[in-house]
């Protein structure tokens, strides 16, 4: 068993190891949802509140496991292999921090959600970053518009402008500790512009590659 499979496995495990021992310390009706302000707006009966987390992680870690294998283009996803898996790592890592803070709130200990998930989300950012700075063209995996898939300069021009931008994010994300008030906005605005910046930016450098070509 390759090192990133044992990983996986683990983190999976252990999941339903806490989520079964503390499965009867914990309420019949379960937060599950909060607020922008943190407040919680959302639950769910205990099943669910437990296990819907570990469910659907074992499932992304099934897909994050067959998609490099059934990728028309796997040999290029084997040029970053070792920066795609470090990422699938760290964010399964991610989805189980947010399921312990889950487990803890619910448990009736004190915290402010916002300002402990806030940090992990801009590390989540920073490292997409660092992925999308690596990703070579494939079917699954990065910023997949039809000028990046038409174009092998177009997809490497955006990805290397997209990493840049999202490490960029993952920084700018940290200051919603700071200013919790408007911690979600300070989160999803850069996002948003850079989504819809990059669909754009690959449009007009595809573009600016046809215009040279017709010329």
């Amino acid at each position: 068993m390759r090192k990133f499979h044992l990983i996986l496995s683990i983190i999976i495990a252990s999941y339903f190891v806490i989520g079964i021992y503390l499965y009867p310390s914990l309420p019949e009706s379960m937060a599950s949802h909060w607020n922008l302000k943190g407040q919680v707006d959302g639950y769910m009966p205990k099943f669910w509140g437990v296990f819907l987390l570990p469910f659907t992680a074992a499932g992304l870690s099934i897909i994050f496991i067959v998609v490099p294998r059934i990728d028309p283009l796997k040999a290029n996803i084997e040029k970053f292999r070792r920066y795609y898996d470090g990422y699938v790592l760290l964010f399964q890592a991610f989805l189980f921090y947010l399921f312990l803070l889950t487990i803890l709130w619910n448990l009736s200990v004190a915290f402010s959600l916002i300002q402990l998930l806030t940090p992990a989300i801009g590390v989540v950012f920073y490292s997409s970053g660092i992925l999308l700075d690596k990703v070579k063209k494939n079917w699954f995996i990065g910023i997949r518009t039809p000028w990046t898939l038409s174009n092998d300069v177009v997809w490497d021009k955006t990805h290397k402008l997209g990493g840049k931008l999202l490490k960029i994010t993952g920084v700018i994300t940290l200051l919603g500790v700071l200013v919790e008030e408007i911690a979600i906005l300070v989160i999803l605005g850069p996002v948003l512009v850079i989504v819809v910046y990059l669909i754009v930016y690959s449009y007009l450098e595809y573009k600016k590659i046809e215009n040279r070509t017709n010329m």
